[in-house]
């Protein structure tokens, strides 16, 4: 049997990190991190200077995270769910912050105003939770709140009580 895969998603600073850290140390499944794999597999084409980050080359990143999710039993971290196939995931989560705490997580992190800004802006509008609903089918996706350890506990504890029901 073939293990089911996972996609964390949200705005920079709603906790994908904190939760996917947890998950695998509850189930012992494989982390997937986007960015660093397009990273460390050379999928970044080139930098966007203005937001300080570099833009995949999506097309080669797929084909190669083709091969690591066949097998299932990964949990993928990113931003977006958009550019996944569809088929790739039975579990699209994504995390939501008051916008309050998320300002303050990513001043915290350095981030300069306009790119808070942007980053508050993604999530007032509820871009990714838009897109995550766009792109999977509604069974799939699932919307909470990660504004507290509290709150963290317990989607971890939900998720890994789904894959434990696998």
């Amino acid at each position: 049997m073939v293990l089911p895969n996972i996609l964390i998603c949200g705005t920079p600073g709603v906790g994908k990190s904190t939760v996917v850290e947890q998950l695998v140390e509850a189930t012992g499944w494989k982390s997937i991190n986007v960015g660093q794999f397009a990273k460390d597999h050379g999928h970044i084409c080139e930098q966007d200077e203005e937001r300080n980050c570099g833009i995949l080359d999506e097309d080669p990143l797929l084909d190669d995270l083709e091969e690591v999710q066949k097998n299932g039993g990964n949990i993928f971290e990113f931003h977006g769910s958009e550019m996944f196939p569809e088929r790739w995931f039975s579990l699209v989560v994504v995390l939501k912050t008051d916008n309050k705490i998320l300002y303050e997580r990513l001043e915290k992190r350095g981030y300069t105003d306009a790119k808070i800004q942007e980053n508050v802006s993604c999530e007032i509008m509820q871009v990714l939770e838009a897109e995550a609903r766009q792109n999977y089918k509604p069974e799939v996706v699932e919307v909470v709140d990660s504004n507290t350890i509290e709150d963290i506990d317990n989607i971890v504890s939900v998720i890994t009580n789904w894959i434990n029901q696998q």
